[in-house]
């Protein structure tokens, strides 16, 4: 929902007339929401300074249905809303996520910073929303699919403290289904985007679709 991409643009281009021009010719299963000036040596992912991500669980039997099934999780079971915030509140602070990690990165090693971390209603369910610096592989469906084994009573909530920890006698439970999550938002420093130019220079424009 929120993927950045950047291109070298002539500047006689505008914002407003490169958006409607992108949505008009891009394919229907694309559409860009703004476009915006940048820097010319942004990179859109190496400039970012904090990534949101959203996973949805689908509550009622419905969202197994074939217009659900494909952009959630559809579990048809109810979640105590309020035990998924106790077990979110655990993630939120600097950790080293390597048990919620399906691949290493030991040249980067394995601490993120989680900003914020909550559940909340969602029309067809609840959903997770989560903002941190960095993630590692898959770290976001090892989380969900540890916090709803939590909130189903599989098992308790202090498994996220010893996880966290390195406690090596526990794993993780299996990572949620990959339908359910979606890139929310990117964020980056205000002095990387810019205004539209008056000049008949090259610009970078970043597009969000």
């Amino acid at each position: 929902m929120g993927q950045v991409a950047s291109v070298d643009m002539p500047s006689k281009w505008t914002s407003a007339q490169l958006l409607r021009s992108l949505n008009a010719t891009l394919p229907v299963d694309i559409w860009i929401d703004s476009v915006q000036r940048a820097s010319s040596d942004f990179h859109p992912r190496y400039d970012a300074v904090a990534r949101s991500y959203t996973y949805r669980v689908g509550i009622p039997r419905v969202t197994a249905s074939p217009f659900h099934r494909g952009s959630c999780w559809a579990l048809g079971e109810d979640l105590n809303l309020e035990i998924l915030n106790a077990a979110a509140a655990r993630f939120v602070g600097a950790h080293s996520f390597e048990a919620f990690a399906k691949a290493g990165q030991p040249e980067r090693g394995y601490d993120c910073v989680i900003a914020d971390a909550t559940w909340t209603p969602w029309e067809f369910g609840v959903e997770f929303n989560v903002t941190a610096d960095r993630y590692l592989h898959h770290m976001v469906r090892y989380i969900v699919g540890t916090s709803v084994d939590i909130a189903r009573g599989r098992r308790p909530v202090q498994d996220i403290d010893l996880l966290l920890a390195g406690d090596s006698a526990l794993t993780t439970s299996p990572p949620a289904p990959a339908e359910g999550l979606f890139l929310a938002r990117v964020e980056y420093p205000s002095h990387v985007i810019l205004a539209d130019p008056t000049s008949d220079s090259t610009q970078r424009s970043t597009a969000t679709a």
